[in-house]
């Protein structure tokens, strides 16, 4: 295991509104978007990502005994990816976010922008262990290694996310606490070594 710090994170930022009519939700909703979106392009810095991930606009139901459901409006929601790599500025992305109408903030999730120079130090370090542990029971065999037969690398399940995130509602002044914490980047390898006396 290898445990780095993140060098990239993504967040998912939404705009939720509802109107009486389907084409007031869907404008209101765009012109909302549309807010945000021109001022996270204005702040963030160059080389962020923004894309757009999901939209959707519904009718809003009321539900009665023994009555059919009628629509009571529309709901309308538009969520873009922010992928940013400067880690200082995730709550910025944020605080910008919600003072120009972003109210659906999903999960951050922390990446590596290159996962092959951990994952590699990694296999190194499960590599040598392996080894070492071949010949510790050797060893206590009163044998020697021989050939390394096979070497393969086991079920490593790729980078894993260390972190606790801190997102707590602030005053507008006060930016949000983001902590990034780290990842751990596993490997496990098989090592399978002929012995001898």
């Amino acid at each position: 295991m290898v445990t780095v710090k993140p060098d990239r994170a993504r967040l998912d930022l939404g705009v939720v509104t509802q109107a009486q009519t389907a084409a007031a939700a869907g404008a209101e909703n765009a012109k909302t978007l549309s807010a945000v979106l021109a001022e996270l392009k204005k702040t963030l810095p160059a080389g962020t990502e923004i894309e757009t991930v999901g939209y959707s606009l519904r009718p809003d139901y009321r539900y009665g005994p023994n009555q059919k459901p009628s629509i009571t409006g529309y709901t309308a929601q538009n969520t873009v990816r922010v992928t940013i790599d400067d880690m200082t500025a995730i709550s910025r992305a944020i605080d910008v976010g919600t003072k120009y109408g972003a109210n659906a903030i999903g999960g951050i999730q922390f990446l590596l922008k290159d996962e092959e120079g951990p994952r590699a130090k990694a296999l190194a370090m499960a590599a040598q262990r392996a080894r070492a542990e071949a010949q510790a029971m050797a060893g206590a065999l009163g044998l020697k290694l021989g050939t390394v037969l096979s070497v393969e690398e086991g079920g490593g399940g790729g980078p894993v996310p260390m972190f606790r995130q801190a997102m707590a509602a602030q005053a507008a002044e006060v930016s949000t606490p983001v902590e990034p914490g780290t990842i751990e980047v596993r490997v496990s390898v098989v090592l399978t070594v002929a012995l001898e006396r």
